[in-house]
């Protein structure tokens, strides 16, 4: 588990009240610095009612952990799916990201319903992928000859656009015995990202070399030095990190405090 770090609570806001000033002749002190001061947490019903449950993210990615905690999810319990990602890379990019990111879910809740820490209150899922305009999906580079090409292609095709898909599935158990025992709500968002057309085969082959898109779907990390490669986009910019926030704070509403029945969750599948 991470160290926690002593955050104060923010500033009050300005009542108007002057500061005393400082009696005449009286020696001066330094002080130290004041402490980094954080927001509180959001005062939601979902968040209120999982606050020190047993959270899980089935994802070992360090960019969705961070967004995560954006909306107070600090304590995540990090287990990331065991579940093989062989679907069929000719699937549309749509279905591919949402069958992967379900079967994620599935695994984790799986393998964790009947751990001695009891069943998790909320599974996080989620899986992003860059494609072509033409619908190809794009994986991580093989090679660094790979990466290259990969970024002169999203750099030279249908004007430097092309789109970044990510599903996010949430589960959590229901308090009823129904079949299969527990809710599942899912989301798919897209945006379209421009790479800039003027952006030269030196700067991409420098970038290559920094290792930074290595890992990464399409080869670069927006939220990082590959934002030199974009020029815009037309959608949310958490989506091309890895999880568009807003969406997942949606999902997390609907199965903690709307959960649906069943029968309507096999249909949203």
């Amino acid at each position: 588990m991470d160290q926690k770090v002593p955050i104060e609570p923010p500033p009050a806001y300005d009542d108007g009240a002057k500061p005393t000033p400082p009696a005449a002749n009286a020696p001066t002190q330094t002080q130290a610095p004041p402490r980094q001061r954080g927001p509180l947490p959001l005062n939601l019903p979902a968040l209120n009612m999982i606050r020190g449950r047993r959270v899980i993210l089935a994802s070992a990615s360090p960019r969705r952990r961070q967004l995560l905690t954006q909306i107070g999810l600090t304590d995540l319990e990090i287990i990331p799916s065991t579940a093989p990602e062989d679907l069929p890379k000719t699937l549309p990019p749509f279905e591919y990201v949402l069958q992967t990111a379900a079967q994620k879910a599935r695994n984790v809740y799986a393998a964790t319903i009947d751990s001695p820490k009891g069943e998790p209150a909320l599974v996080i899922a989620a899986d992003t992928v860059v494609s072509t305009h033409s619908g190809q999906i794009l994986e991580k580079p093989r090679s660094e000859k790979d990466h290259i090409a990969t970024l002169k292609m999203l750099r030279d095709q249908n004007s430097g656009w092309h789109k970044v898909y990510t599903a996010v599935v949430c589960m959590a158990p229901l308090d009823s015995l129904a079949d299969p025992g527990y809710a599942m709500e899912t989301h798919v968002e897209e945006t379209a990202v421009k790479f800039d057309q003027n952006v030269t085969d030196e700067l991409i082959l420098s970038y290559v070399r920094t290792r930074e898109g290595a890992d990464k779907a399409g080869g670069y990390g927006i939220q990082g030095v590959g934002s030199v490669l974009v020029e815009k986009i037309d959608g949310t910019f958490d989506n091309v990190v890895g999880l568009p926030l807003r969406a997942t704070l949606q999902l997390i509403e609907k199965v903690i405090t709307e959960p649906a029945v069943p029968d309507e969750v096999d249909e949203a599948l």
